[in-house]
């Protein structure tokens, strides 16, 4: 009798663990996350990083997606998002362009279902948000990111030096160094020399004897990389001793010059050198570079999955579970803000050490 008691408590613990397995496993299979791309047009091989990325993270936390091509234009966002509602995602990642993603929003947040761009960097896309509604959330930089991290992480490093600004005189050149200009007035700090220089000249030797001139051993240059690689070159040529910085167009290698040692970039991290290693060989196990979205893309389906299981054990919204929480993905931890910006700016320093950009450590 007492083996049979057992065999019957056996029986229903076990039912029990089958029952609580196939819910789990019937809960993962009706989550389905939307992935938005421009999967056609000239942006295809970036939709295409995005589709491999959220794929391979979909595989690997046992979900299922619904991609869409959004083509990066308006009338493609909106028929994305029209598709997204009559599969009933549960929530969408992607997006790479402005028109797509806004034409994409109002329908998405009447069906109340949230997205998490990779990269939209419109900064009234979650300004907005008080007026909009939209439940957006940005895993990348948003568009004032890259100069007021070059104006705090400069401030900082160049406090003790004699520094200039000089910027080429285009929109991208002369915000990014007004924008430093007013921080460093801020902080009651005053450069040696400003001036406005002209582009795409064979050599810089006038600019960097002028530079010599006033002092500056430091130097930000709102310009392109090439003319950055000049002024290095031409600065080593008259000994001037100077160093300089500029912003994350110095991922593009320059032409017939090299950067010269010790110049200064204001970008964000390649993610395939910080990301979780084993991810990074699963991308490689599938023959796929984890370069450009592709990486991003799949922290966002991680998000995706942290945030559905988060609303639903504290039975609160999507987008509660969505904010102010930590979310530990294979590019490191992400938190998203109220507005749905990142937390943190993600633009770091580097230093080129001859070779390729390093972070700046101890700095």
């Amino acid at each position: 009798m007492e083996d049979l008691l057992a065999r019957m408590r056996l029986l229903t613990t076990t039912s029990a663990v089958l029952l609580w397995l196939s819910l789990a496993a019937s809960a993962d299979a009706e989550t389905l996350v939307g992935v938005a791309a421009p999967l056609s047009g000239p942006s295809a091989i970036l939709g295409k990083q995005v589709e491999s990325g959220a794929a391979l993270a979909a595989e690997t936390n046992g979900l299922a997606i619904k991609t869409a091509d959004d083509a990066c234009t308006a009338d493609g966002g909106a028929a994305a998002a029209k598709e997204f509602v009559d599969a009933k995602v549960d929530v969408v990642v992607g997006f790479l362009c402005t028109e797509a993603i806004e034409a994409a929003l109002p329908i998405l947040k009447d069906a109340n279902i949230p997205v998490i761009t990779v990269g939209v960097r419109t900064e009234s896309l979650t300004d907005r948000r008080a007026k909009t509604g939209w439940p957006v959330y940005r895993l990348g930089p948003r568009g004032d990111d890259e100069r007021n991290a070059v104006a705090a992480e400069l401030t900082r490093l160049w406090r003790d030096d004699l520094f200039a600004i000089i910027d080429d005189g285009t929109i991208y050149g002369r915000e990014m160094a007004e924008t430093f200009r007013a921080a460093v007035e801020q902080a009651a700090l005053k450069p040696v020399f400003t001036d406005t220089f002209r582009p795409q000249l064979d050599n810089q030797i006038g600019l960097v004897g002028r530079l010599k001139k006033a002092g500056a051993t430091k130097v930000f240059a709102g310009g392109d990389g090439d003319d950055i690689a000049i002024m290095g070159r031409d600065a080593a040529q008259l000994d001037a001793g100077i160093t300089f910085a500029g912003g994350e167009n110095l991922r593009t290698p320059p032409g017939d010059v090299p950067y010269a040692v010790g110049t200064l970039m204001i970008a964000t991290p390649e993610w395939s050198e910080v990301a979780d290693p084993k991810v990074v060989q699963a991308f490689g196990a599938k023959n796929i570079v984890p370069d450009g979205y592709t990486l991003p893309a799949y922290a966002a389906v991680e998000i995706a999955k942290m945030a559905l299981a988060g609303a639903e054990s504290s039975s609160q919204p999507l987008g509660q579970a969505l904010t102010g929480h930590d979310f530990a993905t294979a590019i490191g931890t992400i938190r998203f803000d109220d507005k749905g910006d990142l937390s943190q700016n993600p633009f770091r320093v580097f230093r080129f050490d001859g070779t390729h950009f390093v972070p700046l450590e101890g700095k």
